[in-house]
């Protein structure tokens, strides 16, 4: 008889490694944190005017770590901004626990979101004439 794997949690798995309820959480953590961040009177001349795009939350299987990966406008000051936000964690955590019911308030991380540069880096890959090429020949049915 077959025996059952205990403890591996792979039944709701996602492909990219994480629970539903993980993505739940941080998806709710990422609209939280937009708010604290757009109304956050932060003491720091490092996030005075603060405008950042929080664009995904990760959040640890056990709910007590997150990781913010956010894109200050423009990408100007990115480094600053990022350091300013990991100072202010305990004042960004005290107002996002105002508003979200979980058991232990998960510590935030801030980190710079490299996604766009990606995004653009293979739009560029893309218009390059050779692959332009390639897509047009397969496109065409020519094998």
């Amino acid at each position: 008889m077959a025996q059952r794997k205990r403890g591996g949690g792979s039944r709701d798995q996602l492909p990219g490694g994480r629970s539903q309820r993980q993505l739940r959480v941080g998806e709710e953590l990422r609209h939280i944190l937009s708010d604290v961040l757009r109304n956050g009177h932060f003491r720091d001349p490092d996030l005075a005017d603060l405008v950042v795009t929080v664009t995904e939350v990760r959040i640890s299987p056990d709910l007590k770590a997150a990781t913010a990966f956010v894109m200050p406008l423009a990408g100007k000051d990115a480094a600053r901004i990022i350091a300013g936000l990991n100072r202010a964690q305990a004042y960004i955590r005290t107002e996002a626990v105002k508003q979200i019911n979980l058991r232990v308030a998960p510590q935030f991380s801030f980190k710079l979101d490299h996604s766009f540069d990606e995004a653009a880096r293979v739009t560029r890959l893309l218009q390059q004439p050779a692959v332009q090429a390639d897509l047009q020949k397969d496109g065409s049915g020519e094998e």
